[in-house]
This record gives C-alpha cells, structure tokens and sequence, in this order.
C-alpha cells in the first residue's frame, strides 16, 4: 500500500515539474503515473549497472557524477514514455534534484510504522 502511494506522489510530483519546468510536458496524470513506475524500475534495475560502470568518474567528481545519472534515467524515462518530455540532458539534471527534492518533502509525510 505503501509503495502505491509513492508512486502517486511521485506522479503528482511529475505533475508538477512539468507544470514549473518550461523544458519538460507530461500529457496527463495517467502518462505521469506511468512515468513513476517506469522511473521506479529504473532506479532499481538500470541506475545500480550505472553507478558501477562509472564508479571512477564518480570517485574523481566527490559523488557529482550521480546527478548526470539521474538526469540519464530521467532522459531514459523520456524515452520509453509517450506523452512525457524533457528538452535536454540541463532541463532532465533540473528535473531530477526538484524530483528528488520533491520526493523527499512528500515521502516524508508518510510516516513509518
């Protein structure tokens, strides 16, 4: 139940990104909700192979290089999603840290039990 209601926020979330960010569309609430999964099943499966793959950048940068990952698996998201858009791999890092952001204020006012 838990996770069904994260990914509302986080469509909710997309909902508004889309509706701040001039550089990024998304059609309507389903193609956001669509976005969240897709984003989730990123995150899980392709951002680990990732993190690994640029593990050195990643130790040279102090950990910034995460961010241009995040923006990749926002622009991976673009990709698979019709009705979703980001212009570019600037609007999808801006994207990701208001997501994030967002993410983290929303989240936390579900508590844990």
């Amino acid at each position: 139940m838990k996770t069904l209601i994260k990914l509302l926020l986080t469509a909710l979330a997309v909902i508004l990104l889309c509706y701040l960010l001039p550089g990024a569309a998304v059609t309507s609430f389903f193609t956001a909700f669509i976005v969240a999964i897709v984003l989730a099943l990123l995150r899980l499966i392709i951002k680990p192979i990732l993190v690994i793959l640029t593990l050195p950048i990643t130790i040279v940068t102090f950990g910034i290089f995460l961010l241009f990952i995040n923006a990749v698996i926002i622009l991976m998201a673009d990709y698979f999603v019709g009705g979703f858009s980001v212009d570019g791999i600037w609007w999808a890092l801006i994207f990701s840290l208001l997501l994030s952001l967002f993410q983290s204020v929303l989240f936390a006012l579900i508590k844990e039990e």
